[in-house]
């Protein structure tokens, strides 16, 4: 479990390199949602979403020693580009496991950073066993994408800029919607926000097929993914709940929402061309939830993660185009 203070801790420790992301209002979107909706865009973070925060944070936190050898991570796009420019910040060489059907702006983009790129076949090899076995044979460190107190800790200081900006802006939380994987920027998020407004409904969302949170919150045990489940959300393929996660989740979650792909596409073109934004299909179903009416109704305002803005060029090309 982490508290309050490893999140302000992680706060002062990300702060020369993190950027402080805006909470954002848009009039139709509010007229659209029949509610008072503050967008928190991770799209505006360093490497395009919310993962360079937990990835600085634990990198910092490495000795001499350890930061010589380096780090290894798996991830499907974003975790992997956090953890590359974290590692180049801290000049430490970083070793990052990704799937060869991973989009290729984030296979680049990575590469970009100075990270070494291994692809594996998703649907035969191991991430895990693969990373691990090169962490180990390297002497480098581990860096899991979620699963992990600073990680948790550090994607937790979105929720804090999120409850100091909404005091700023005198604007009471009644819900927040989170983007959801593995569980690690909801219970940081939670975290935060309950810490100081208890009364807060926090909802996961997820792709339908890879609701195994959703699934998991209401049956009480950790709950997988079908095999052969498939969505346009590669940030959220995560297989099921993080043992870290679940269980800070349980404790501080309302539920857990689902949406279809066809809902996230349609969100995606309404935050191109209402809100000028882009936005990746995972970092786009807190916002689905809001515009096709899944998400409950509450007291206050709605507070929805927009959660990362890397999305290949082809295939954000023809989703913004089909609605035409």
């Amino acid at each position: 479990m982490i508290e309050l203070d490893d999140i302000i801790d992680a706060a002062r420790v990300i702060a020369p390199a993190a950027v402080r992301t805006p909470l954002l209002e848009n009039d139709v979107l509010n007229a659209r949602a029949g509610r008072r909706v503050l967008l928190k865009f991770e799209g505006a973070q360093r490497t395009g979403s919310f993962k360079f925060r937990g990835a600085y944070n634990r990198l910092a936190r490495l000795d001499g020693a350890e930061r010589a050898a380096g780090v290894v991570a798996w991830s499907s796009g974003n975790h992997a580009q956090g953890v590359a420019a974290a590692a180049r910040l801290l000049d430490m060489p970083a070793t990052i496991v990704m799937p060869a059907d991973a989009p290729a702006i984030k296979l680049a983009n990575t590469r970009a950073l100075g990270a070494e790129v291994v692809t594996y076949d998703r649907h035969r090899e191991s991430r895990e066993e693969i990373a691990t076995a090169l962490a180990q044979s390297r002497g480098a460190t581990l860096v899991p994408s979620f699963d992990d107190p600073w990680i948790i800790a550090g994607q937790g200081t979105a929720g804090l800029e999120i409850v100091e900006q909404a005091a700023e802006a005198g604007v009471t939380i009644g819900q927040l919607l989170v983007c959801c994987g593995g569980g690690g920027l909801t219970a940081g998020i939670a975290t935060a926000v309950k810490a100081h407004h208890p009364a807060t409904d926090i909802y996961t969302v997820e792709p339908a097929g890879f609701d195994d949170t959703a699934r998991s919150l209401a049956s009480g045990v950790r709950e997988s993914v079908a095999p052969d489940a498939l969505t346009i959300c590669d940030a959220l393929m995560a297989p099921s709940p993080g043992a870290l996660t679940f269980p800070i989740n349980q404790s501080l979650l309302a539920g857990g929402l689902v949406v279809s792909d066809d809902q996230v596409r349609e969100a995606m073109r309404f935050a191109f061309s209402v809100l000028k934004l882009v936005v990746e299909p995972g970092g786009a179903v807190a916002l689905a939830a809001m515009l096709s009416g899944v998400a409950p109704p509450c007291e206050g305002a709605s507070v929805v993660i927009v959660s990362g803005s890397n999305v290949d060029p082809a295939l954000f090309a023809a989703i913004i185009s089909a609605g035409q």
